[in-house]
């Protein structure tokens, strides 16, 4: 599932650049009719330019702080993905007990391990599809927030440090920059897994360069997105999936089962010995 998950997310993300340029270019207004130019698109541009409006019309803060807010506003999404995924790698070793038990290719024992397998879900409350779930929600909004800069004159033509917004970042070091926050976020969630395979360290390094290399095509304005968005998702992972913290609750749990097995061995030879006597 993880292997897969990681696929997709570099597929839909590679994919971006060319998603986008099959957009509208016209303007978006309060004229603008429709789900996604009238309610979606042009509210996005609304929202942008209300929270600038505190800073002396600064569109690029304006993106940093709706940026924020769309963040809090998926948050419950995401510490709920955060728990299954915990609970989906606490569930790896009797995965691979059963994998091991119907490790047969034939048509009928993979639909025993799969049943055996949505078996073990359903008892622990895991979905294994739960962790596309944000994936899902924010490529929407990644779509919007492009639309919205685009098709919004005065976000397309703003300045923001170096930036003009509309426009790719001639010194690459936003692209730079959501690159190093992705990697340390996928970083960290790989930390935090019990186990880590071959397929999850690759990905661990191309999924920085894909965002890196999309970064480079794209305005500005949606590089600065993924800047802030990654860095906020490293400072969740810290809180929400700390990997020292679980590596500790890890060990002390293995610690506490080896004691319980040594206690109830020395029980067992007790109970050997007082029946002997007898």
């Amino acid at each position: 599932m993880k292997k897969w998950k990681k696929i997709a997310t570099t597929l839909l993300v590679a994919s971006l650049g060319l998603m986008l340029t099959a957009c509208s270019n016209a303007p978006v207004n309060s004229h603008s009719t429709g789900i996604w130019d009238g309610l979606i698109v042009y509210n996005f541009s609304r929202a942008i330019i209300w929270l600038s409006k505190a800073f002396n019309n600064n569109y690029g803060i304006g993106i940093i702080l709706f940026t924020i807010v769309i963040r809090i506003l998926i948050l419950p999404l995401m510490v709920y993905q955060t728990k299954n995924m915990k609970e989906m790698n606490e569930l790896q070793p009797q995965l691979k007990a059963l994998q091991k038990k119907y490790s047969s290719r034939d048509t009928e024992t993979m639909m025993k391990l799969q049943a055996a397998q949505k078996e073990l879900y359903k008892e622990n409350g895991v979905h294994p599809f739960a962790s596309m779930l944000p994936l899902i929600v924010q490529l929407p909004i990644i779509f919007a927030l492009y639309q919205a800069i685009w098709r919004t004159p005065a976000l397309k033509t703003g300045h923001f440090l170096w930036l003009q917004l509309g426009s790719r970042d001639p010194y690459f070091i936003l692209p730079i920059l959501a690159a190093v926050f992705t990697f340390l976020s996928s970083w960290l969630a790989m930390k935090s897994q019990p186990e880590t395979n071959g397929t999850t360290m690759i990905m661990t390094v191309v999924m920085p360069l894909v965002i890196f290399f999309t970064a480079l095509n794209v305005p500005s304005a949606l590089s600065l997105y993924w800047v802030v968005t990654n860095a906020f998702q490293v400072v969740q992972a810290l809180i929400l999936q700390n990997p020292w913290k679980l590596q500790r609750e890890r060990t002390e749990k293995q610690r506490a089962q080896r004691q319980h097995d040594r206690e109830i061995q020395k029980a067992m030879k007790r109970a050997k010995k007082s029946h002997r006597k007898r």
